[in-house]
């Protein structure tokens, strides 16, 4: 017997929303797709909004994790985590009341998921109470937070391999498989410098009081920036105090300069 719900995706990633809903249609084609969110923020707003019976959380998203905000949502769904962490993540979820998925996801895990939610839908048993997993999760997920963030990066510019204090570092934005590192050196002039790892990856060991992800594809240093100017179709550009650059604050994040 087939069953029907609704239920939210959330990743900041546009074409995994696309990707994860292509296979739901296939593996659960009564399921309704009612919000798509792009960061953790919005999951909760759309939560709030439409109370879908099910969530799909991407753990890393800018603003909030997935993980947070399954903490605002606690009971008031299912929730399926979607991640791309390491084994040791995964174990993290497999020892707990939690689904996941694991990306890219597979069709055949997808369904062992959707069966587990069917059931639960069908015998009309409560979203289970995860409150203490999901904390001890957020911890886990995000150790370098916890002990103060990153604190030096090695990049590499020609010849040479620099090592950068976070502190003096003004921008980072993505370059394709790359990510541009933009500071100040000692004598306070302006340099530039690429890394191998992904944004994505820096965004999650950076303190977050500290630096703010403004685009899809640029992190700044809150103390870096000069002013900020408001765009069309809530967009916003952000201006340095010691670099010529603009920097493009697009829609998704401009939430947090509302109170600037």
């Amino acid at each position: 017997m087939t069953i029907a719900a609704t239920a939210l995706i959330a990743d900041d990633e546009p074409l995994l929303r696309e990707a994860l809903m292509r296979l739901l249609a296939a593996a659960w084609p009564e399921l309704r797709i009612v919000a798509e969110a792009r960061n953790g923020r919005e999951a909760i707003d759309l939560f709030t909004a439409h109370r879908p019976d099910i969530c799909f959380l991407d753990v890393q998203m800018p603003g909030k994790t997935g993980v947070e905000a399954a903490q605002h949502i606690g009971r008031g769904a299912h929730l399926v985590f979607v991640t791309a962490f390491d084994q040791y993540a995964v174990q993290a979820f497999a020892q707990g009341a939690l689904d996941y998925l694991v990306k890219p996801v597979e069709p055949a895990r997808l369904a062992e998921t959707v069966q587990r939610l069917q059931e639960r839908l069908r015998a009309s048993t409560p979203a289970l109470d995860t409150e203490a997993l999901l904390e001890q999760l957020a911890k886990a997920l995000r150790p370098a937070s916890a002990a103060g963030g990153l604190r030096w990066v090695r990049a590499s510019a020609g010849p040479t391999v620099h090592l950068i204090a976070v502190s003096d570092i003004d921008y980072l934005r993505a370059e394709e498989k790359y990510t541009q590192v933009a500071w100040h050196d000692d004598g306070g002039q302006p340099r530039e410098a690429v890394i191998r790892t992904p944004l994505k990856e820096l965004v999650a060991q950076l303190d977050a009081t500290e630096f703010a992800q403004v685009h899809r594809s640029v992190v700044v240093r809150l103390g870096a920036i000069s002013h900020i100017t408001r765009g069309e179709n809530e967009t916003a550009d952000i201006h340095l105090k010691r670099r010529p650059e603009v920097l493009p604050v697009s829609r998704s994040y401009l939430h947090l300069f509302r109170q600037m």
